[in-house]
């Protein structure tokens, strides 16, 4: 695994969850999922394939052998000749191999940066669904709260019943309440397995493996601002300037491949001797070394080629610059969609403070003798609906970070 993610991943974890012990639990995790994760072997496999292609452009073209037997021997002066054998190596221009190489090792960056830009998203995958699982904890531990409270009006309630003051309905509704909360808190039970299965499978484990969690998420005293030029240095983005080098050395590779290419070779041809006859060369074998030149006198082709990468270049910088107006609209957007959770949050923060007054108030009334479970019922419900609104704030807070730390954090 790249040094450099676990720098990130470590500054991602260490940026976003509270100072709990556990909370190394997550950065074990996202080491994990970039370790084992089968659809990031993959492409560290591809890449790996790729980079082969650079033993593969430093080769020469085949060595041309032919055997030829004379079916009706031609006569020479020293004798007849009986076969003969060819051997032609043909030799690309001067350069034309280093090209290859280097339109091979071209596209071994572009398969790299998928590299990059896949664990940068497994990353985020993995945190926004490890909040999942504690936004789902979080909420159960709420509805577990409330559960404990309606059960203590119950009680109140039903003394209240005993000397007159509260109705046997009363208790009816604080029940209902109560059962209401409890298949709440079953449905988020199975809400929990289901994610906790996709939470394993990014880590490539089993489906029932446990999740440790965090105990609770802490919220900043305010916002951290994101500066939209490191959008610039996003992987996404490079993959085009990659992208742009690898057409430039393919037009390299073209260019060097509409030279002549030189071929030398060598001709053996075999001489039997005449008989009853003695010279000095009788049956003597010929030798004829050969060179030979290849030359593209047809060559519409490479100035095809050459065109077609010049249009390829445009074509790759305005998907740049469409992909660089897509990052820089939607961090835009994150940012506020973040700060809207905040503002979101403190405002829920400041309304079940409110809430909880209102409930020491409706207890100091017990006290004094006159109790409203109607009114107990309204508050109860209104607590639990700004705690549940705190953790989906506080949630959406968390995700939208790890979106900004996607878009802009540097590897």
């Amino acid at each position: 695994m790249n040094k450099s993610y676990i720098i990130y991943a470590i500054a991602l974890s260490v940026a976003f969850v509270s100072f709990d012990l556990k909370a190394q639990e997550l950065q074990v995790y996202i080491n994990q999922a970039l370790t084992h994760n089968p659809e990031i072997q993959q492409f560290e496999i591809k890449h790996q394939r790729i980079s082969e292609k650079q033993q593969e452009a430093n080769s020469l073209p085949n060595t041309e052998i032919g055997v030829g037997v004379f079916a009706s021997s031609p006569e020479t002066r020293t004798g007849a000749q009986k076969f003969k054998v060819s051997v032609k190596q043909m030799l690309p221009f001067f350069g034309t191999i280093t090209a290859r190489e280097n339109y091979a090792a071209s596209l071994a960056d572009i398969a790299y940066q998928d590299i990059v830009v896949k664990k940068r998203k497994l990353i985020a995958e993995v945190s926004q669904s490890y909040y999942k699982l504690y936004k789902i904890k979080a909420k159960q531990a709420v509805l577990e709260e409330n559960i404990e409270l309606l059960s203590t009006y119950e009680k109140l309630a039903l003394t209240s019943v005993e000397v007159g003051k509260a109705s046997a309905v009363d208790v009816l509704k604080l029940q209902i309440r109560q059962n209401e909360l409890t298949q709440k808190k079953e449905v988020l039970k199975e809400q929990f397995l289901g994610e906790q299965a996709s939470f394993n499978k990014l880590l490539n484990r089993e489906v029932l493996e446990p999740v440790m969690l965090v105990d609770s998420l802490q919220m900043p005293d305010k916002t951290e601002s994101f500066n939209s030029e490191d959008l610039k240095l996003h992987p996404e983005l490079i993959k085009f300037d990659r992208l742009y080098t690898s057409v430039e050395k393919s037009e390299i590779v073209n260019q060097k491949q509409s030279k002549p290419m030189l071929g030398f070779g060598i001709d053996y041809v075999n001489v039997e001797k005449r008989p009853n006859m003695s010279f000095s060369d009788n049956g003597k074998d010929i030798v004829m070394p050969m060179v030979s030149v290849s030359i593209p006198i047809f060559n519409k082709k490479y100035k095809s080629l050459s065109k077609q990468h010049s249009l390829q270049q445009e074509e790759v910088l305005t998907q740049k610059q469409q992909r660089l107006n897509s990052l820089e609209a939607k961090l835009q957007n994150v940012v506020s969609l973040r700060n809207a959770a905040f503002i979101n949050y403190k405002t829920q923060q400041k309304n079940l403070i409110q809430a909880k007054n209102a409930q020491n108030i409706l207890v100091k009334s017990y006290e004094t003798g006159t109790i409203d479970f109607n009114d107990v019922l309204d508050i109860q419900e209104l607590q639990l609906k700004f705690q549940m609104n705190m953790i989906s704030s506080k949630l959406s807070y968390y995700n939208q970070s790890v979106a900004l730390h996607y878009l802009t954090a540097q590897n």
